[in-house]
């Protein structure tokens, strides 16, 4: 019996008892991977001069994965934030999609290359169009909830912000709309303890984002956005919770910050070395990788499967992307005015 092997028989798999599978946990992992890789990429093609602006997640795939897994990705709606890289891509984006938009390529499907990076959306999968004004998504996924209730379709709405924006009124109308109308509806706060350079103490009054819900009559709940698993299981009591038609639940994940805010910040100004590098020990890529390797699924041969399905994955959109026609001056005025 090898190492990895005896080791498993002492982990409990965890994930067994939340209902879900090997193969699940696996994907799960090859998602956060995926995600990371590319979000790297993004960073080296914003240096290079290739793209304007980069503002992306790393330590954030964790909570978005655990988030996005009990959703139906055909059925369901998704209402992301700027930093939604991997709950995009679990819900139906590529990364061929993602970098379409970094690129401003006239196929990107969140705009037509007519938005800056970051706006993530996707018509096809359901995944809403980003707006610029911070916290306006929430509002406009309160909106997409009650429609839904409305038309008896059975459909759930997630939406995700920082912790920072939820200091925007648009968020707390959203929050006290949902609460009165039960409406079918998760909300995320993905808090990395940081809107930018300020810190959550300046940031969020009582320090706790989750304990807002109460206020508007749903429950909040806090985890560590870290840890997958968790994640999933409390997404996963939030969404029964809306199937049933119990009403909206609020999800604030502590996550880990792994990078600047973005290409245009420099954390370092403002973090110690010693909070960033306990930052880095809860980066949710190592946590969940050593997971899997104490229930027996990950061994070196898988990791280098995995990363090289990646790789190949990141390198064909990037050459596509890169390869793509802008749009046409003409098409500037699209969607803007009323076609006879």
């Amino acid at each position: 019996m090898s190492a990895m092997e005896a080791k498993a028989r002492v982990t409990p798999a965890r994930h067994k008892t939340l209902g879900l599978s090997d193969q699940d946990v696996l994907d799960m992992y090859y998602y956060i991977a995926l995600a990371r890789a590319l979000d790297d990429r993004m960073w080296v093609l914003q240096r290079a001069g290739k793209a304007m602006f980069v503002i992306s997640g790393p330590g954030h795939e964790g909570c978005q994965i655990g988030a996005m897994w009990p959703m139906d990705k055909k059925h369901d709606w998704f209402v992301p934030f700027y930093r939604s890289i991997a709950a995009c891509l679990v819900k139906g984006m590529t990364p061929r999609d993602i970098l379409l938009g970094l690129f401003a390529r006239a196929e990107d499907p969140s705009s037509g290359g007519r938005q800056m990076p970051g706006h993530y959306g996707h018509p096809g999968v359901k995944i809403l169009s980003t707006s610029s004004p911070v916290g306006t998504q929430f509002p406009h996924a309160a909106g997409i909830a009650y429609a839904s209730k409305i038309r008896k379709t059975g459909e759930v709405t997630m939406t995700a912000i920082g912790e920072g924006g939820t200091s925007q009124g648009d968020v707390h109308e959203a929050m006290n709309w949902a609460g009165i109308y039960k409406l079918p509806i998760i909300f995320v706060v993905e808090n990395n303890m940081y809107a930018i350079s300020v810190p959550l103490h300046k940031q969020v009054a009582g320090g706790n984002v989750a304990a807002r819900a109460a206020g508007y009559g749903f429950p909040g709940v806090a985890t560590d956005g870290s840890d997958v698993l968790e994640c999933y299981r409390v997404s996963k009591e939030a969404y029964d919770r809306a199937k049933r038609g119990d009403g909206p639940t609020l999800l604030e994940f502590r996550v880990p910050r792994l990078g600047s805010h973005s290409s245009d910040d420099q954390q370092e100004r403002y973090r110690s070395k010693d909070e960033i590098d306990a930052d880095r020990r809860r980066d949710p890529l190592q946590t969940f990788r050593i997971y899997l390797e104490g229930v027996g699924l990950m061994d070196e041969g898988k990791l280098k499967e995995i990363a090289g399905r990646v790789k190949r994955e990141i390198d064909e959109a990037t050459d596509y992307a890169d390869r793509s026609p802008l749009p046409e001056p003409e098409s500037g005025v699209r969607h803007l005015f009323h076609d006879e």
